[in-house]
């Protein structure tokens, strides 16, 4: 190819802002690996790099995009060879490395997982860093403990990438699911994805005091702020939380007494530099169809994904910044 389309991040008057350019190869950070992305997603941190709401981006200007699926170009490296279909998610794509919106981005051998077999290149990005940070969290509570008999488990930010794949990963696992949404008009959704509850952010009384009626065993928190805070105050003996998002504010105002009184545990999750050997793990496991054993893979990926064309890109991070989008979007650069 002699140029090609991308979706670069410029930093301009200290605001970052992104728009369409044409690029060559010798344009694109090093890496051994050439890849045709077909499929990308936006993630609540493409969006904010992308409508200049947050400061996520580490170097100008950036190729935008954390997540991208396609396939194999070329290869420097041993491992991959031209026509593999390949995932490349996290570390520092579209975020001081040029990332996943554009016709091709080159990588790092080191960053790049094969497709699994039972996988689409489309069904990857409809997962993405959301489906794999929805895994993680899974996985890093069972660590700490967390089992379907010890009680329910709160999902936050419920619509979101990230909770929607919790809340199916979660039900399919045998646990009793809390959905927790401000969007009063989601709620038949979210049991259609599994949640068994649905609870009104609207109507919610959180309460100051330290210690609160114990409630949840488990808490998938994409939401931050004061939710994270109520949700230190309502946990079980023992309860685990895993956090990951800041949709609601960065600060954490809470007390000791949970964590020295009730045990509780607050897990921080960063997907983005996760060891390679359990993203190996992982996408695997998000492959194998729904009810084979240790499969995590959502059974309602259609319902969440919505699929939107490259040039749309930028309307629809308007979209999720305003809290406007439910689900997965999915990004069509190249079909398959």
């Amino acid at each position: 190819m002699s140029t090609f389309t991308a979706y670069r991040i410029f930093e301009e008057n200290g605001k970052s802002t992104g728009r369409f350019v044409q690029l060559t190869l010798d344009d694109l950070d090093a890496g051994e690996v050439v890849i045709k992305v077909h499929y990308s997603g936006i993630n609540y941190k493409d969006a904010l790099a992308a409508t200049g709401a947050g400061k996520v981006i580490k170097r100008f200007p950036c190729v935008g995009g954390v997540d991208a699926s396609g396939i194999v170009e070329s290869s420097q490296d041993a491992r991959f060879k031209a026509g593999d279909a390949v995932i490349v998610t996290g570390y520092g794509l579209g975020i001081d490395h040029d990332g996943g919106y554009a016709e091709y981005m080159r990588v790092p051998a080191d960053w790049v997982v094969p497709l699994p077999q039972a996988m689409s290149l489309s069904e990857a990005m409809v997962l993405g860093t959301a489906g794999f940070t929805a895994a993680l969290a899974i996985h890093r509570m069972e660590q700490n403990e967390l089992r379907p008999e010890n009680g329910k488990v709160i999902v936050t930010g419920a619509t979101g990438g990230v909770s929607s794949m919790a809340i199916q990963m979660l039900s399919q696992q045998g646990y009793h699911v809390v959905a927790l949404t401000g969007k009063d008009s989601e709620h038949d959704y979210l049991k259609m994805l599994g949640a068994t509850e649905v609870l009104s952010r609207k109507e919610l009384q959180m309460g100051k005091r330290p210690l609160e009626k114990a409630l949840w065993a488990g808490a998938v928190d994409s939401v931050g702020g004061e939710t994270l805070s109520w949700l230190t105050r309502t946990m079980q003996q023992r309860g685990v939380i895993a956090c990951f998002g800041n949709a609601g504010g960065l600060e954490l105002h809470t007390s000791l007494i949970p964590f020295i009184l009730r045990g509780v545990r607050l897990i921080g999750l960063d997907a983005a530099s996760t060891v390679m050997s359990l993203r190996q793990q992982f996408w695997p496991r998000m492959a194998a169809p729904t009810g084979n054993p240790g499969s995590l893979r959502p059974r309602l990926l259609d319902k969440i994904a919505n699929t939107i064309e490259f040039a749309q890109l930028p309307e629809a991070c308007e979209k999720m910044i305003a809290a406007q989008s439910r689900g997965r979007y999915l990004i069509r650069i190249k079909a398959e």
